[in-house]
């Protein structure tokens, strides 16, 4: 029992620590997504603009409205736009702020929850940010909050980078794809999935839209993980140990990418 204790409490502790890294570097992006709700912002540093007048609000609404409108227009027809509007970038900016702050809030209430300290006092999401890397030391002793704590914070800092347009890498996997028995598969940390990025690869799975689609590739969600390692000759562990490398390097900003397990190789 306090072999497995130990254990546990090792765990814990790395995930604390991996946890203090994507925590840290949603610290230092989060302000850059609020500049970025607002692009194009202008004037002197400090100085607010006058408040627009009763036109100018009313044109302002009207455009906005109208940008909406035209969001959800290309949004259900399948379309991006091409970058002459402001509402796309927008509403995807706004979505991932919402969700963030969302987020943030929850976290921090469920970690004093389960260390019994209360509710936490309001504050901005810097602030709480800080606030709940202060409480990790605390959170280690605590296997499943860990657990938890590490998901969001991956999570929420990996969806900041994506609204601020910082693609993630995929990362090569070792062994060959069970459906076109190309070394095609990759590893999206971001998603915890594995995928074949072969174009011409083809399953059988009738629900798969890999065979309809041509932009799809076939996915292994991390429950699949153990099937795909013995149908592709991989170590499970090894795809664990290859997702969970992509973690933010300890004092930078950067995600870490395009690592392999057990050598490279072209399609076959």
């Amino acid at each position: 029992m306090n072999a497995q204790t130990d254990h546990a409490s090792t765990v814990s502790g790395r995930q604390v620590a991996r946890a203090a890294l994507w925590l840290d570097l949603l610290h230092r992006q989060f302000p850059e997504l609020i500049e970025e709700l607002a692009p194009g912002r202008t004037g002197a540093p400090g100085r607010s603009a006058p408040p627009p007048d009763a036109a100018a609000s009313a044109r302002r609404s009207a455009a906005d409205r109208a940008d909406r409108d035209a969001a959800l227009w290309n949004e259900q027809h399948g379309l991006r736009g091409a970058g002459g509007g402001s509402a796309p970038l927008r509403l995807h900016v706004s979505d991932a702020l919402r969700d963030i702050t969302d987020g943030v809030v929850e976290l921090e209430e469920a970690i004093r929850d389960r260390l019994g300290l209360g509710r936490p006092p309001r504050a901005d999401v810097p602030a709480r940010l800080r606030r709940i890397a202060g409480l990790l030391a605390s959170v280690a002793d605590h296997p499943v909050l860990a657990e938890h704590v590490l998901a969001e914070c991956r999570r929420m800092s990996r969806r900041c980078s994506a609204a601020l347009g910082e693609a993630e890498q995929l990362v090569r996997v070792r062994g060959r794809c069970p459906w076109c028995d190309s070394v095609s598969l990759r590893a999206f940390p971001a998603w915890r999935a594995v995928l074949c990025v072969n174009p011409g690869c083809r399953c059988t799975e009738a629900d798969c839209e890999c065979r309809t689609s041509p932009g799809h590739r076939h996915t292994w969600a991390e429950t699949s993980w153990s099937q795909l390692a013995l149908d592709a000759g991989v170590d499970e562990s090894e795809l664990a140990v290859l997702v969970e490398a992509a973690e933010p390097a300890d004092g930078s900003g950067s995600v870490s990418g395009s690592e392999s397990v057990g050598g490279s190789g072209s399609a076959a």
